[in-house]
């Protein structure tokens, strides 16, 4: 693999934060965020983004355990272009990683039903699926799994 770089969405400068934007909005086309709503999530959430040779490719979420819970909730995404070149497993275990840090003992992830690329990577590296739901207006249900 070539230079794949991750580095964290956060701070003053919000290229990397208009860049997560960007992968999660190419991706979750049916729940868009706007750039207020990438902030205020990277305040409370880990977001992270990847570059493979400077080109953008991916972006990560890390939802630390909290209310007692010992789950993190890890999301990699993975821009359809650049899919199938080992690029989700790097970022997927840096996230892991992060998540681990936190002290999560249970890992879950979130993916768009639609997304069937995604449900494939999650089931290939032992998730399970514990629940499905349909955001308010949206008709595409996400699906919850859990690392077994």
């Amino acid at each position: 693999m070539s230079d794949l770089r991750i580095e964290q969405a956060a701070g003053t400068d919000e290229t990397a934060l208009r860049d997560w934007q960007t992968v999660h909005n190419t991706v979750i086309p049916t729940a868009p965020l706007t750039l207020d709503e990438v902030r205020e999530r990277a305040g409370r959430n880990r977001l992270d983004v990847a570059y493979l040779d400077g080109e953008l490719v991916g972006c990560a979420t890390v939802r630390p355990p909290a209310d007692g819970s010992p789950a993190a909730t890890v999301i990699a995404r993975i821009l359809p272009g650049h899919r199938r070149r080992g690029l989700g497993t790097a970022l997927y275990g840096h996230a892991l990683a992060v998540a681990r840090r936190f002290g999560a003992e249970d890992v879950d992830t979130c993916v768009l039903a639609t997304n069937e690329d995604g449900l494939a990577f999650a089931r290939a590296r032992g998730f399970v699926e514990t629940e499905r739901y349909v955001l308010p207006g949206d008709t595409v249900p996400f699906v919850d799994l859990r690392l077994t």
